[in-house]
């Protein structure tokens, strides 16, 4: 008898809608750097958010008025460097496949659009009249990273990791009203405004120089947070089996 090999799993095993938004964002970042200089700054400056386009003087801005409209969304799919482009794709990877498993690919589209519009949104709110642009997904991923926590501390608390990844269905959600006093969300919430904040001030002058968007980053992560369990498509009453946990 000749002994069969082993199976493996892989250890990256990433959902197609993850790799798709993925490769949206790559692919026009590499078409970006195929433009001329000048061409290349008009579609940033049309595709970005910025909050004085919504002034008086905003229709004369590149993208007109047309981009009253399309910048909140257009804003997501462009970034400033390769290396925000690499931490945004890293944050993704992290964060996107378990909800892209426990949603599917409409709901988890439509989360990561609505909490990029949530970002947008709170930067507006912060900075009504700016005239400086803001670009990238951190938004949408920050809320990807607010909905995770819903069901990641109760996948640590029966199964660890391992059952978050060969198993993401079977954790348990938390309700909302559970998530908002369960002590280790609100610690990292807390965590999360405090790297924010030193992005501003102090220890961040270099990076707010650089034009990091921290009123995004929570504005995406509190929408994330606070209705996850509207595009959540697991039901409490399914049945799924349970990985072996060593």
């Amino acid at each position: 008898m000749i002994p069969t090999a082993p199976s493996h799993e892989p250890i990256f095993n990433v959902p197609r809608p993850v790799l798709v938004v993925l490769a949206i964002l790559v692919l026009i970042h590499v078409g970006r750097g195929l433009l001329p200089a000048e061409d290349d700054l008009w579609l940033v400056l049309a595709a970005a958010f910025i909050p004085g386009r919504y002034e008086a003087i905003g229709v004369e801005l590149p993208g007109g008025a047309p981009a009253l409209f399309t910048s909140p969304f257009t804003h997501m799919l462009l970034h400033g460097d390769w290396m925000h482009l690499a931490l945004n794709s890293a944050w993704l990877l992290a964060f996107g496949g378990a909800i892209a498993e426990r949603t599917g690919a409409v709901k988890f589209y439509a989360f990561f659009i609505v909490c990029g519009l949530a970002g947008a949104a709170a930067f507006y709110i912060a900075n009504a009249g700016l005239m400086q642009p803001m670009i990238g997904a951190s938004g949408a991923i920050s809320g990807l990273m607010g909905a995770a926590l819903r069901f990641l501390f109760p996948a640590l608390d029966s199964g660890g990791f391992r059952r978050l990844r060969e198993a993401p269905r079977s954790v348990r959600l938390m309700s909302l009203s559970e998530a908002l006093t369960d002590r280790r969300i609100l610690v990292t919430s807390a965590i999360l405004v405090v790297i924010n904040v030193l992005a501003i001030v102090g220890f961040g002058v270099a990076q707010n120089s650089a034009g990091i968007a921290w009123e995004a980053h929570l504005g995406g992560y509190l929408l994330g947070l606070f209705t996850y369990g509207l595009f959540d498509s697991v039901s409490a009453d399914e049945d799924y089996p349970q990985p072996n946990v060593d």
